[in-house]
């Protein structure tokens, strides 16, 4: 039985990862951060599992990242915790570059001091190409970074590469370009899309407001890109990898499969507001996840019109159980 540390377990990917891990039989901690009210709906389903142990820490606290490593001596470490929202790396970027940044110096420390053959799988990101300098992008585009966010990414990914260069450690980076599930944050934008149709379609609301709605992204489904996450933890070799789908779409075109799904119009119901596009916004991410193809055998099966039909079947239904 393998022992899995997951941070950010409450999180999209951590509830997926988490499940996945389960199911095969690990032995799967979960860190989570104390508060005076618990947020963990999505992993409810599998909170009694035997396997599944709870843990309260926080990234930023390096003597009991150390201590819980330690402590646990884990197997592989999936470092998914983080202030994840881009917008909001604008308002608070001294927490978003301390939960990522020094986050992950400090599981690789604890790595490096008391557990050096745990494998280590780090969180990067497509927003670490920010305003992009090559497209498609691939493991060797240069980073650009537009956000807090992605400038904290952009410096943990390094200090991962750095660690795995300098101190042979098996740590790998998934570049993971946008992908989207129904266990997306109701902030994201692909949520909040969703979300709000199952509503108007129902009469609960009527205007949906929106930014920038020629942004184009490269958007997968979230399950397939956590077990892309563990094909680099089970490498022979440590490496970074861009995980994408290859293609891209505009959120223009996510809002219109979801309002025909909802058979809604977007001229009655979509509003535009300005206080919702970013200081500095990143118009095109579109990624080339060959290497993931070639040396992982990890492809994308989940198509961009059947993403938004799952969503939205998804919260349709959520929806229409509270009525």
């Amino acid at each position: 039985m393998k022992k899995i540390l997951i941070t950010g377990i409450t999180g999209q990917d951590g509830s997926y990862l988490a499940e996945q891990c389960l199911a095969d039989g690990d032995l799967v901690y979960g860190v989570i951060r104390r508060s005076s009210s618990f947020n963990t709906a999505r992993i409810d389903h599998i909170f009694q599992h035997p396997n599944l142990k709870i843990v309260f820490g926080d990234l930023t606290d390096a003597a009991m990242i150390l201590g819980l490593v330690a402590k646990i001596q884990p197997d592989a470490i999936y470092n998914l915790g983080a202030q994840s929202h881009v917008r909001v790396s604008f308002d608070i970027p001294g927490y978003t570059l301390d939960s990522i940044a020094r986050g992950t110096l400090n599981l690789l420390e604890a790595v490096r001091q008391v557990c050096p053959t745990a494998r280590f799988y780090q969180a990067s990101s497509s927003e670490q190409f920010g305003d992009v300098l090559q497209t498609p992008q691939t493991e060797t585009t240069p980073f650009n970074p537009q956000s807090p966010y992605a400038c904290a990414k952009v410096c943990a990914h390094h200090l991962t590469a750095h660690y795995r260069k300098a101190f042979g450690l098996h740590a790998s980076c998934g570049i993971l370009f946008n992908h989207e599930s129904p266990r997306r944050g109701e902030t994201f934008v692909t949520r909040k899309i969703t979300k709000a149709a199952a509503r108007i379609a129902l009469g609960k609301q009527d205007v949906l407001e929106l930014g920038n709605l020629g942004s184009k992204r490269d958007w997968g489904f979230a399950p397939e890109y956590t077990q892309a996450m563990r094909l680099m933890i089970g490498a022979e070799q440590p490496d970074d990898y861009v995980i994408a789908t290859g293609q891209t779409h505009t959120v223009e075109e996510f809002l219109t499969e979801v309002f025909n799904f909802f058979n809604l119009s977007i001229t009655k119901h979509v509003r535009f507001n300005e206080r919702l596009l970013r200081p500095a916004e990143v118009d095109l991410l579109l990624g080339d996840p060959t290497k993931a193809e070639v040396k992982l055998g990890w492809k994308p099966k989940v198509k961009f019109a059947d993403l938004a039909r799952i969503m939205s079947e998804a919260d349709d239904a959520t929806e229409t159980a509270k009525c």
